[in-house]
């Protein structure tokens, strides 16, 4: 076991997620023992507490507690991607350049691993790369469920670079979705700070209650209907001015209109016509981005998946006819 450390960010470094950081200076540490560090505080950023999620600057002050010897777990070697699952990482660029891969994550695959999940985004994209330099890296989330477009940088300073942008929000997302009833009015702003919760199905997020305003996450999205069928389902476009976990689809069910089939957030009457499947109708349709590298505008548009271009046709909704749709709310 090493003695306490206290390690300076580099430039390379700045804008990168903790837990990241933390993995690429001692791979022997697995995330579950980097969490359990964090939470007892023994890891520190300019002497405060911190958690994975919190994006690094240059010049800030990591205090690393001792740790195992990187020769009491040796990293995992690199894994050979199967022409299979080479075919399907090929089969879901959307955009590539020197520097960036753009991909539509289908629905149903996760974006890391995780308990019981072996197969996901970042193991393939871990098959990618000579070193751990050349290593493709994601940038942002999006839940399992949830498909549409993907940013992956190709090397470690241009996954530096996105964070940044991410963070200062340089970043424009634009998200499809169906959901339940019509929300009037038809176009608006939902500014509801959300606070995580544990629940015995796992982790969740609320709206947060007087009172918890230390432990609150600002968050807003602006909304704005496309196209509605009846009052029973509304296509929406929406724009999340701040990224928090499951912010959308907490949104729109604190709003009362969950997104169509969502298992987390209230979907209290599953019953659906059998022109639509359940499955969660939320798609990360378009993102827009100044490229990290040159400067110029990245803009990239995903096709719906299956199962919503099959709920948009039951329900009448024409992609062509939605004006505006792929400019986002509040524009």
């Amino acid at each position: 076991m090493s003695g306490v450390q206290h390690l300076t960010v580099g430039r390379e470094d700045d804008g990168m997620r903790l837990d990241r950081w933390f993995r690429q200076q001692f791979p022997q540490v697995t995330q579950g023992y980097l969490q359990k560090l964090l939470r007892k505080g023994q890891v520190r950023v300019d002497g405060t507490r911190a958690k994975a999620a919190d994006r690094l600057s240059e010049g800030q002050d990591v205090r690393v507690p001792p740790l195992p010897d990187a020769g009491e777990r040796p990293p995992k070697p690199r894994q050979s991607l199967s022409p299979a699952d080479r075919d399907f990482l090929n089969s879901i660029i959307l955009y590539e350049d020197d520097d960036l891969l753009i991909l539509n994550k289908p629905s149903g695959i996760a974006v890391q691993g995780g308990t019981k999940t072996t197969r996901h985004i970042d193991g393939l994209l871990s098959g990618l790369g000579e070193d751990a330099d050349t290593r493709p890296r994601l940038v942002h989330r999006l839940d399992r469920d949830t498909s549409g477009v993907l940013v992956v940088a190709k090397r470690r300073q241009v996954a530096a670079k996105m964070g940044r942008m991410f963070q200062t929000r340089s970043v424009r997302k634009i998200y499809w979705a169906v959901v339940r009833g019509l929300p009037k009015p038809p176009q608006g702003k939902v500014d509801a700070a959300l606070v995580k919760a544990t629940t015995p199905e796992g982790d969740r997020v609320r709206a947060a209650r007087p009172g918890e305003q230390d432990e609150a996450q600002k968050a807003v999205t602006h909304y704005s209907v496309v196209d509605h069928a009846a009052q029973k389902f509304s296509w929406m476009s929406l724009k999340p001015v701040t990224g928090r976990q499951h912010q959308l689809r907490a949104h729109m069910a604190i709003i009362g209109h969950p997104i169509v089939s969502d298992q987390k957030y209230p979907w209290h009457d599953g019953s659906l016509p059998d022109a639509i499947e359940n499955r969660l109708h939320l798609h990360a349709r378009r993102i827009t981005f100044p490229h990290p590298m040159t400067g110029k505008t990245v803009d990239v548009t995903a096709p719906l998946p299956d199962h919503m271009k099959k709920t948009f046709a039951a329900l009448g909704f024409e992609v062509k006819a939605g004006k505006g749709a792929d400019d986002g709310p509040g524009d």
